[in-house]
């Protein structure tokens, strides 16, 4: 592990720039490139200086600076707090870079930027090879001989600063070829089958690869299809038959002049053998032709993102002896459809150009005197993410605009104009004279010129050309927010520079991720919102990737049914056939097979007639042909499979329905057509097996016989009945309650459910992690809360109703999270949002059970201990308890949390201790302060803690959790109006004693009335063992213990109108009694008491 420090945590110093602004940075040479994985900062020694928020950048070359992203989304940093604390963080993803760069955003008010700084990472090594024209070419020829492999891999970094361009080509025999190619900064796989077809694109996938920073790229060939990954997308893409045990002949970069790639590869890898190192090495198997070099020459190339609306470019115009006019170059790309690129002044005739976009398309005005004068419009779709050339000319009376050269379009007039003395650039610096009456422009620029002269933008950056404003001035910032795209089933995605949008229009699905299905899951669902019989689209997954499917809901009976047509459900009558002894016939239903087999999954019921009528036929029977029978179906799941029972019987009996009744018209056989008679016979009943629905198909034998007459009848499929609608769990106390496994929706989730009640409040589900959780509530008799957080705080929709929800009526709730929004609808009310942040936390982290919150009402003498057993004990008696009861006993780390609610002050909540005298406590102190005491080593004395909020025994209901992880404590409190964090260090035991401190003691005696909830250490729930398993669980009870439903968030919402409060941080040194502590044995006794 190698690491950069800028004055070590225990050091004096560090950096602080003489003024402080958000234009100041911190840069970092690493030497070489290097694999980054964590940085830590730190405040200046002794000062009131350090950073709050900060920006990280990187870079191979110095220029050309990448921002570095969470969850591709949140891209500033959280910093200190104070000038001594260290505040680490592992990034993500490790980055690679040579240089490295620190932006402060934010600091103390009351101080200055400082910083220290620590990254940690190690040494970095690869082969790179540079190909700079249409003739390079790196390939590699495989070993002649058969290999008949099923599974080659593929990989390897490029960068380019090019849109377009073929990166890498196998070939192999039978002209079976595969491609990876660059389309206006895709990336696009191509296959193409024998050498007179045109190469076929299968997949497409990331965005904005043109943009000089390495990316990543693999192809993982197995029998049947491929794995396509890009940077840290992955795409499964099934291929051609001809491909599954395909050989490469060669692969490698070609020299294909149409289409040449230009820019850098590393680490080319086929099947872990380096190509580029055999390259070097001049390996036999191995053709290097053209301009290639084992080196990256890296072009430099300077942009400018105007992120926001205060963004702004200033350059001088041109000079005096230029005054015949004014030309004016640059290269832009944006989502933004409209946004102002360029402006200055007419000095001569008093007015402005304005250059700006407008609907996507680039559009000149000169305004003078409050009117337009001139007006010019070129080029098209130009919010398209790509680089796009602008340059403006004026000479000898004639005006010219042309976007993308002679690509995009070139607008002419018969005027001519000069420039002012300023041009300004994305914006306007404010000034009450001239605003800005066109959009503001969110963007990237690049290689601007005045006066066909290049314009430094690094001497911009200095100071010493021009001015700027909230400029990042050496880096595109650009982001595609629709690759991959957030839009499910199908939903065509949009964006703009900040925020994408999804066009749910003819998918079947609505919500901001168009993922929430407009139509019902079933018939029954349609009956239950009072429908009547008729034609329905049902979504039998609701927001899973089943598409709807239409079919007839039969309202009219006892049963709702829903019923699936074929392409031939009437009675047909088959001739006799000289030709064959055989007539098959098959089943095309109106939906497709996964439709089908969810929908029949999904009913309580389904059944389908199946009818034969014959004369002098032999139908069935099993005693000739050695025992096979001359007829059967195929019916199941994808083509089905062989069955030879028919309607009305059961399935293996080779029987119809008569036999098993035993009615058949000839007693020796167990089918009616069977017989050989000469009058119309008929086996008829219902298929009601679900595993051999529906039936696929029919093989009718016996029918070339003269006279012999037959006719079949295959019914549409009938199912009623809905699992996930019908299944309904009744509550009848307060405490009854159901788990689940752990929710999962990282990017997406919804949950629907009915409900009715005669209480006024309760918990219908809560799903917790470490700090993220969901949360649906009955918060009183006429509202829905559902709240959630996802790493940006709480947040919470709400839905009102007009009308009691307590009634013991069926209610309907329906509420979503994306990474666009949260939504509630609640009956047919109009549904509630909450948008998410646009650059925030969006993956849900959950990791406990789904369930309704146990809790417990307490009364003065109640307590609960539970008893962890030593080590000797257990193995002593290795059934008294579980297993997981000693992966808790070592304490290195606790996880505790628990929600309160009382009016008693002073009262103990929580107490651990051990069979020694450390403990740790949590408590509400006589002045209603929440207080944490912890005492771990005898040689000092107890540690107190205090919150400053008071009123904490107000009844209201209140969270707490307690983390430790070796010498260090942090205490989260959540209340109603605050959300506060504080830190302590925390020392492990060192002497021996049983007592209890005495001030503690006197605390516990006045025992503790209220309510306790949702209680937690580590994986141990010791509350809820004592309520829901007091016999086989090691807890010992005193008192009355009721169950209660006190623990529901109804009566006290903790989320509402969040406001942030610090409290002084305390950290207590441990360096030296850690040195002490190193030695204890892991197995120390412990006792948890509570």
């Amino acid at each position: 592990m190698l690491f950069f420090s800028l004055s070590l945590p225990a050091g004096a110093g560090g950096w602080s720039p003489l003024t402080s602004d958000r234009y100041q940075w911190l840069e970092v040479s690493l030497g070489e490139r290097t694999k980054i994985t964590a940085v830590a900062t730190q405040g200046r020694y002794g000062s009131s200086d350090w950073l709050t928020s900060y920006l990280l950048m990187f870079s191979d070359t110095g220029h050309n600076w990448k921002q570095y992203r969470q969850e591709d989304s949140i891209g500033s940093f959280p910093g200190n707090s104070n000038a001594d604390s260290v505040v680490q963080y592992k990034l993500q993803q490790p980055a690679f870079a040579r240089f490295l760069r620190l932006i402060p955003l934010a600091w103390n008010p009351s101080g200055r930027i400082g910083l220290r700084l620590e990254t940690y990472g190690c040494p970095y090594s690869s082969d790179v090879v540079s190909l700079d024209d249409g003739s390079s070419s790196l390939v590699y020829r495989l070993s002649p001989g058969p290999r008949r492999s099923s599974r080659d891999v593929v990989s390897l970094k490029f960068k380019t600063l090019r849109n377009s361009g073929t990166l890498l080509h196998a070939e192999g025999e039978e002209g079976l070829s595969l491609s990876l190619e660059l389309e206006r900064g895709k990336l696009q796989l191509l296959l193409k089958q024998g050498s007179s077809s045109e190469p076929r694109r299968v997949a497409s996938l990331g965005s904005l690869l043109d943009d000089q920073h390495w990316h990543y790229i693999a192809v993982e060939r197995h029998s049947s299809h491929l794995n396509l990954t890009v940077d840290k997308h992955t795409e499964r893409v099934q291929i051609p038959a001809e491909f599954s045990h395909w050989d490469m002949e060669q692969v490698g970069k070609p020299a294909i002049s149409r289409r040449n790639f230009h820019g850098c590869l590393e680490n080319l890898l086929y099947n872990d053998l380096n190509l580029i190192e055999l390259a070097k090495d001049k390996d036999h198997q191995v053709t290097v032709v053209g301009n290639v070099t084992f080196s990256c020459a890296e072009p430099v190339s300077i942009a400018v993102t105007f992120p926001g609306p205060q963004s702004f470019l200033q350059l001088p115009g041109p000079t005096a002896s230029s005054s015949a006019g004014v030309s004016v170059g640059f290269q832009f790309r944006t989502w933004n459809k409209a946004g102002l690129l360029l402006t200055f002044a007419l000095p001569q005739e008093g007015g402005v150009v304005w250059l700006y976009l407008s609907e996507a398309r680039l559009r000149l005005q000169i305004h003078k005197a409050g009117r337009t004068l001139l007006e010019l419009t070129a080029g098209s779709a130009l919010n398209d993410g790509q680089w796009h050339s602008v340059e403006l000319n004026s000479r000898r009376g004639r005006l010219t605009v042309a976007v993308d050269k002679d690509e995009g379009g070139v607008a002419h007039a018969s005027s001519s104009i000069t420039a002012g003395g300023q041009l300004f650039f994305g914006g306007k610096k404010d000034s009450q004279e001239c605003l800005n009456p066109f959009s503001i422009f969110q963007g990237c620029m690049r290689l601007l010129s005045v006066e066909n002269q290049p314009v430094d933008l690094i001497m911009v950056q200095q100071r010493l050309l021009g001015n700027y404003s909230h400029l990042l001035i050496d880096m595109c910032g650009i982001i595609d927010r629709c690759s991959p795209s957030r839009c499910e089933h199908g939903g065509r995605c949009s964006q703009s520079w900040t925020v994408f949008h999804c066009n749910c229009s003819d998918s079947g699905y609505s919500g901001a991720t168009c993922r929430s299905s407009v139509y019902e899951q079933s018939c029954e669902a349609y009956k239950h919102n009072g429908n009547t019989s008729g034609h329905f689209y049902i979504d039998v997954d609701g927001s899973g990737p089943i598409k709807p499917q239409l079919v007839y809901c039969n309202m009219t009976e006892e049963n709702t049914w829903m019923v699936i047509q074929h392409n031939n459900t009437e009675l047909t009558r088959l001739q006799p056939s000289p030709g064959g002894n055989q007539h098959l016939v098959h089943f095309d239903y109106s939906t497709e097979e996964e439709q089908l087999s969810a929908a029949i999954s999904q009913s309580e019921h389904c059944e389908q007639e199946l009818s034969y009528q014959c004369i002098k036929g032999v139908f069935a029977c099993v005693c000739v042909s050695e025992g096979s029978p001359f007829s059967w179906w195929l019916g199941g799941p994808g083509p089905g499979r062989v069955r030879t029972y028919w309607g009305g019987a059961q399935p293996g009996s080779q029987q119809c329905a008569c036999g098993l009744q035993g009615d058949c018209v000839d007693p020796q056989h167990y089918c009616n057509c069977d017989a050989d008679r000469m009058e119309w016979t008929e086996d008829s009943g219902l298929l009601t097996h679900k595993e051999s629905l529906p039936v696929r198909s029919l093989v009718l034998g016996d029918i070339q016989r003269p006279g012999s007459e037959a006719a079949y009848r295959v019914g549409p499929l009938r199912c009623h009945g809905d699992k996930n609608f019908w299944n309904a769990a009744f509550f009848d106390k307060e405490t009854s309650y159901l788990h689940f496994p752990t929710f999962h929706g990282e990017l997406s989730a919804d949950i629907s459910f009915l409900f009715k009640t005669t209480a006024s409040s309760g918990v219908f589900l809560e799903n917790l992690g470490i700090k993220d959780f969901i949360r649906i509530e009955l918060s009183s008799s006429t509202q829905v809360v559902f709240s959630f957080d996802v790493g940006n705080g709480p947040l919470e929709v709400r839905v009102e109703s007009s009308v009691p929800l307590n009634d013991n009526r069926w209610h309907r709730v329906r509420a979503e999270r994306n990474i666009k929004e949260a939504s509630l609808r609640l009956d047919g009310l109009p549904a509630a949002t909450q948008e998410a942040p646009t650059d925030g936390h969006f993956h849900l982290q959950l990791n406990s059970q789904l369930f309704i919150e146990v809790s417990a009402s307490f009364k003065s003498g109640t307590s609960i201990s539970y008893t962890f057993k030593e080590p000797y004990e257990l193995s002593r008696n290795s059934s008294a308890l579980p297993s997981s009861i000693y992966s808790d006993m070592t304490l290195r780390g606790e996880n505790v949390s628990l929600s309160f609610r009382t009016n008693q002050s002073p009262a103990v909540l929580f107490y651990v201790s051990s069979y020694y005298r450390e403990y740790l406590a949590l408590l509400i102190n006589k002045h209603d302060m929440l207080e944490v005491r912890y005492k771990m080593d005898n040689s000092r004395d107890v540690e107190v803690l205090r919150s400053r909020v008071r009123s904490l025994a107000n009844g209201q209901l209140h969270t707490v959790s307690i983390r430790r992880l070796t010498d260090s404590v942090s205490v989260q409190v959540k209340l109603p109006h605050y959300f506060v964090k504080f830190f302590l260090a925390l020392m492990l035991p060192s002497s021996e004693s049983d007592e209890m401190d005495p001030d503690l003691a006197r605390l516990v005696s006045l025992g503790f009335a209220g309510c306790l909830s949702v209680v937690q250490f580590n994986s141990i729930s010791p509350l809820k063992a004592a309520l829901l398993h007091p016999d086989t669980s090691p807890v010992i009870i005193t008192g009355p213990l009721v169950q209660s439903n006190c623990g529901s968030s109804a009566a006290a919402n903790p989320y509402a109108a969040e406001n942030t409060h610090h409290l002084s941080e305390v950290t207590v040194s441990a360096r030296k009694q850690l040195e002490n502590i190193s030695s204890l044995k892991e197995e120390q006794r412990t006792a948890l008491k509570t």
